[in-house]
């Protein structure tokens, strides 16, 4: 009898047969609200109805269409649609599968048109887990251990521990210093950066921020590459999270939730940066596959039409101000951070907290999973936060539903927690902290 390789690591041992909007369900009619969104992916729900038909009437089309033996329509639909919603200056597409190898191109495509050897990183960033970036990746040691050695002429900059503009400078400048004292503006090929940091704990930058790796990459010449893997196709309230800071990267890399969860991905420059790519240099089997073509087309057209950017900001701004909330309530909730549906709790900001920290995280997801039928995932290098990325249709109800679930989970947890006020809400790009430890008697 056949067994799946045990390297996949397991949040949860349910197992499901079928999902619909923000819910999955097992076999034996177990219903759960999904605040995973299968890490931010299910866009548009799961198996939203628009999407499904789309795969059906393209399966029975064409499945296989190689893009080295014959072209499409699709190919051609596709990029027309994200031409439509990324900035005038990103308007040509390369198709690939996942979000490491959209990073795998854009890294490919950086080196090809600067022939520079470096990239510049930044620390608690998560790229991917193929060698190259493995090598970009820095969010947690397991990515990497044991792979050794990885590619070299990767540099780790410092990542904003905060939404200030102090914070913002300090790593600027760090970056700055970095370029004259470990890799030279003449070898950096390029910057690569999440504008919202994902795996290392969803952390929000001030814009600042993205506006000074725009200036800094622009006075050397230095290609910016943005990593909206996680935080692209509406998750922030926007198509991009670079738009909050007005900000436009050379290259974006984006995946998850362009497809409502069908394996596509893509990366979008300029056509002059694209046609510095040598002839046949860079490829795929089944990149821009007709199924994730049409699976992308119809989650653009839904975000579109059913207006679920200005949904995930709405929601977004609902949950975080429940967050907030919460967070006063409970004063071991030591930080909310957030944008859009996007957005985390965190339980630890010393070093000493670790431990506690992440047990009283452990127990708070088993809580919500096995008393209220909530599915919510940890997040941050050391499992200290909790992540909520529901799918952009959710509604105020159900978001209520999950923040009703956590308030239960963190009073049988942790202890305390009155009944919720109407005082305040962190902003949407803030982080908010409470000022409060937890007291010393708490068992977890």
């Amino acid at each position: 009898m056949g067994d799946l390789a045990g390297v996949w690591q397991r949040y949860t041992q349910i197992d499901v047969v079928r999902g619909a909007g923000s819910w999955v369900e097992t076999g034996d009619g177990v219903r759960y609200l999904d605040l995973t969104g299968g890490i931010a992916v299910t866009s548009t729900g799961h198996c939203h109805p628009a999407v499904v038909a789309a795969i059906r009437e393209q399966a029975g089309r064409f499945i296989h269409a190689q893009v080295n033996c014959y072209r499409h329509p699709l190919l051609a639909r596709l990029a027309d649609a994200l031409d439509e919603i990324t900035p005038p200056s990103i308007d040509s597409f390369f198709f690939s599968n996942s979000g490491a190898e959209a990073l795998e191109a854009a890294v490919k495509l950086a080196r090809h048109a600067t022939r520079r050897t470096n990239l510049i990183v930044f620390d608690g960033a998560f790229h991917g887990r193929t060698a190259q970036t493995m090598a970009m990746t820095s969010s947690r040691v397991t990515t990497r251990v044991g792979f050794q050695p990885l590619p070299a002429g990767v540099f780790v900059a410092p990542y904003p521990a905060d939404a200030t503009a102090a914070e913002a400078a300090r790593c600027i400048a760090a970056l700055e210093r970095m370029l004259v004292t470990q890799t030279a503006p003449e070898e950096t090929a390029a910057i690569v950066v999440e504008p919202v940091l994902g795996e290392g704990g969803y952390v929000v930058p001030d814009p600042s921020f993205l506006e000074g790796l725009r200036e800094l990459c622009d006075r050397y010449e230095i290609l910016l590459i943005a990593d909206e893997v996680q935080s692209g196709f509406g998750r922030t309230g926007r198509f991009f999270a670079f738009e909050h800071a007005g900000v436009v990267p050379d290259i974006v890399a984006m995946a998850k939730g362009l497809a409502s969860g069908f394996p596509i991905s893509a990366i979008g420059a300029s056509r002059e940066l694209m046609e510095a790519w040598a002839l046949g240099s860079h490829g795929g089997t089944y990149g821009g596959n007709p199924l994730g073509c049409a699976a992308a087309l119809a989650t653009i057209d839904v975000i579109r039409s059913e207006r679920l950017l200005e949904n995930a900001a709405r929601r977004g701004d609902q949950l975080l101000a429940g967050l907030g909330q919460l967070a006063r309530d409970f004063p071991a909730i030591r930080a909310v951070r957030g944008v859009g549906l996007m957005a985390a709790i965190d339980f630890s900001k010393d070093a000493e907290d670790l431990e506690l920290a992440q047990r009283r995280v452990d127990a708070v997801l088993t809580h919500c999973r096995e008393h209220s039928r909530v599915l919510l995932l940890p997040v941050g290098s050391w499992n200290t936060a909790i992540r909520l990325a529901p799918p952009l249709t959710i509604s105020a109800a159900e978001i209520d539903q999950g923040l009703d679930a956590l308030r239960e989970a963190l009073a049988d947890v942790v202890g305390g927690g009155g009944a919720a006020s109407s005082d305040g809400a962190p902003e949407p790009l803030a982080v908010t902290a409470a000022t409060a430890s937890s007291p010393a008697a708490d068992p977890v």
